[in-house]
C-alpha cells in the first residue's frame, strides 16, 4: 500500500491516497484518540476514530478529506456527537480545526446540523460525546461560571436578529457590555463606535421595529462586535435579506475578520460563497462531508 505522511500544520489537504496518524493533544486531559486514513481503492478512504460514535466509518471524499489549517488554532472539535433522541444524531463524529483569524463558511441543507454545531461552539448546548476547544480552552470541561466568561469573547449573529424590541439600539448593543460590568463611559464609547461601524450611529435612540430587516441585522452585528470577539459565529445572517443588505452584512463580517476575529458563517447562499471565496466546510445529515479551500 502506498502511504505518505503529513505534518500537523502543513496547510495541505489530505487526499484519498494519503495516510495520517493524528495523536492526542496535550491540551486535553484525556485522549481524544488516534485517527487513521487508509486507502481502500482510489475513490474511498477509511477512517478509524476510537472515541467516535461509531469507531470505523467509510469516508467518500470529493477533492479532499479534511483541511489542516496553518498557524495557531482558535477552534478545535474532536469526534463530537450530539443527539436529541437515542436513534437520531444531529451531529455524528465531527472533527474540525479552524485557525486563528480564519474565515470559514459552514454549508449544508436544512437539518444538516449547522445551527446545532454553532450552539455547541457558544456553549448553548453540550455535546453527548467529544471535545470542543476555543482558544485552547476545553468548553466540554467548563463549569457555568467559566462558560459565562468564555462567552464574553464570542460574538453571535442570528438570522432572526434576537433584538430586544422594547429597548433602543443603544441599549441593545450595550447589553453584553453591561453584563460584563463595564463602566458607563466605556459602554457609551464602545456602543457608539460599534453603531458607527455599521452605519447606524444616527439612529441609536430608535427601536428595532422602526428599522428595516437589513438595519436590524446590522444592529445585531454591532452587538456581536462590541465585545471585540475572538470568535464571531453567524447563523444564516443574510437568509432573510435582499441582495443589497446581504452585501452590506458580508462587508461587516469580512471587516471583523480583517481586524482579527475568527469567523464561522453558516449559510445556504452559494452566490455569496462564489463572490467572496473562502474555506468551505459542508455538513450533511449531521456528518462533515466536505472541507475545501477555493
Amino acid at each position: 500500500m502506498n502511504r505518505q505522511g503529513q505534518g500537523a500544520h502543513s496547510g495541505r489537504a489530505i487526499r484519498p491516497l494519503e495516510y495520517r496518524a493524528a495523536t492526542s493533544l496535550s491540551t486535553l486531559s484525556d485522549s481524544v484518540g488516534v485517527c487513521f486514513f487508509f486507502q481502500l481503492w482510489p475513490m474511498m478512504c477509511y477512517e478509524y476514530s476510537p472515541k467516535a460514535c461509531r469507531p470505523w466509518r467509510i469516508v467518500v471524499p470529493s477533492q479532499t478529506c479534511r483541511i489542516v489549517p496553518e498557524g495557531p488554532l482558535m477552534i478545535q472539535i474532536y469526534n463530537v456527537c450530539k443527539a436529541y433522541q437515542k436513534d437520531s444524531a444531529a451531529l455524528e463524529d465531527i472533527t474540525l480545526k479552524i485557525a486563528k483569524g480564519e474565515f470559514v463558511y459552514l454549508t449544508g441543507p436544512s437539518g444538516a446540523g449547522k445551527s446545532t454545531l454553532l450552539k455547541l461552539l457558544y456553549a448553548a448546548e453540550k455535546p453527548n460525546r467529544g471535545q470542543i476547544l476555543i482558544n485552547g480552552q476545553n468548553l466540554t470541561r467548563m463549569g457555568i461560571h467559566r462558560i459565562s466568561l468564555m462567552r464574553r469573547r464570542i460574538g453571535v449573529v442570528f438570522q432572526d436578529f434576537k433584538l430586544l424590541n422594547s429597548r433602543t439600539l443603544f441599549e441593545n448593543v450595550a447589553f453584553p457590555l453591561e453584563v460584563q460590568g463595564k463602566k458607563r463611559y466605556e459602554v457609551s464609547k464602545k456602543v457608539y463606535q460599534a453603531l458607527k461601524l455599521v452605519g447606524l450611529e444616527h439612529k441609536l435612540q430608535r427601536h428595532p421595529l422602526e428599522l428595516s430587516g437589513g438595519e436590524q441585522q446590522r444592529v445585531a452585528i454591532a452587538r456581536a462586535l462590541v465585545v471585540d470577539p475572538l470568535v464571531l459565529l453567524a447563523d444564516e445572517p443574510t437568509g432573510n435579506l435582499d441582495p443589497e443588505a446581504t452585501l452590506a452584512v458580508m462587508e461587516l463580517l469580512r471587516g471583523a475578520n480583517a481586524r482579527g476575529s475568527t469567523v464561522l458563517l453558516a449559510t445556504h447562499d452559494r452566490d455569496m460563497i462564489q463572490r467572496f471565496p473562502r474555506r468551505v466546510v459542508s455538513l450533511e445529515s449531521g456528518r462533515l462531508v466536505d472541507d475545501r479551500t477555493p
